[in-house]
């Protein structure tokens, strides 16, 4: 299936969110903030990635823009899983390249269908 980067910096939300995607098949690489992700897209591609928006050293918002300026992540899809529900936060993560944005607490399958359909 997919290889997916999943971003967040409380540990009890990556375990739940890589268990789901491993469940389904995924191959999952996780990181804690968004410096982490960013250094680990740079030394290898993904075909989706899943990031919080609220985490410490870089922000998903910043993590966003930063991974849209990488040729390799141009056209990645990627989701955010956040609790941030507010139209300018989301009008902010579209401005910066997300491709969807999902609220927590998240439901497995919904997460799931989400993903299929933004891989096609």
């Amino acid at each position: 299936m997919a290889r997916i980067l999943t971003v967040d910096d409380s540990k009890s939300i990556r375990q739940m969110v890589a268990f789901t995607l491993r469940d389904a098949g995924h191959d999952v690489t996780e990181a804690e903030d968004g410096q982490q992700a960013l250094d680990l897209a740079q030394r290898q591609a993904f075909d989706l990635v899943l990031s919080d928006i609220n985490m410490p050293r870089l922000d998903g918002i910043a993590l966003i823009r930063a991974l849209r300026a990488l040729p390799a992540f141009k056209f990645t899809p990627i989701l955010t899983l956040t609790t941030e529900s507010s139209n300018d936060r989301k009008l902010e993560g579209k401005a910066a390249g997300a491709t969807g944005w999902i609220v927590k607490p998240f439901d497995p399958e919904k997460l799931l269908a989400t993903i299929k359909k933004v891989l096609g």
